[in-house]
């Protein structure tokens, strides 16, 4: 393995550049990290977390991460007709997706709603709670809020419910398929 690396925040005992440890991934993580850039994906760190504590309030309390530096990603059904589109939206965790009108609109679908974990789970090949933003589907877009690539570095799902990744803002908005909203998130008040 190569030099000792550290995570640009938060309290974690493993920390490891995620093309070094393809194996602990999930395949398309793993073959969106060999396929990618190199030098985004060198940026891309993984850390080992308990997959009990992955879901948002319980991570930043546990690992001591800002809300405002991890970013969620949801998998959504957009329908036109018979035509059902999915699509993934990465957002800030203090922020929600608008689904009803910011992805609607950007789809140019008449419905949209967040996708059944099954179909979300099933068609990403990830798992639920873990989806990432690294290695969809190259058909699905991609919606990042605006506000996402401007943080320095970002923490992500990594594709399973154990681990996750933290790399550049800017490195996000590379991705495959990626779109930039300026208003595909507003600020959630229940946070």
């Amino acid at each position: 393995m190569g030099e000792h690396v550290q995570a640009p925040f938060g309290n974690f005992a493993t920390v490891r550049r995620a093309v070094e440890i393809p194996e602990q991934l999930v395949g398309p993580v793993a073959d969106a990290l060999k396929n990618w850039d190199a030098r985004a994906a060198e940026s891309v760190l993984y850390v080992d977390t308990d997959p009990e504590k992955a879901d948002t309030a319980v991570f930043s309390a546990a690992y001591d991460v800002p809300l405002d530096v991890s970013a969620n990603c949801v998998v959504v059904a957009a329908k036109r007709g018979g035509t059902t589109t999915l699509a993934a939206c990465l957002a800030l965790a203090g922020t929600r997706v608008d689904v009803n009108t910011a992805v609607r609109k950007q789809l140019d679908a008449r419905k949209a709603s967040f996708a059944p974990l099954e179909t979300a789970v099933a068609e990403s090949g990830m798992e639920y709670g873990g989806i990432t933003p690294v290695g969809l589907p190259a058909a699905w877009p991609l919606l990042i809020d605006a506000a996402v690539p401007e943080v320095p570095f970002v923490l992500v799902g990594s594709g399973r419910r154990r681990g996750k990744l933290v790399l550049p803002g800017w490195a996000l908005a590379a991705l495959p398929g990626a779109v930039l909203l300026p208003a595909l998130a507003t600020p959630n008040p229940a946070l």
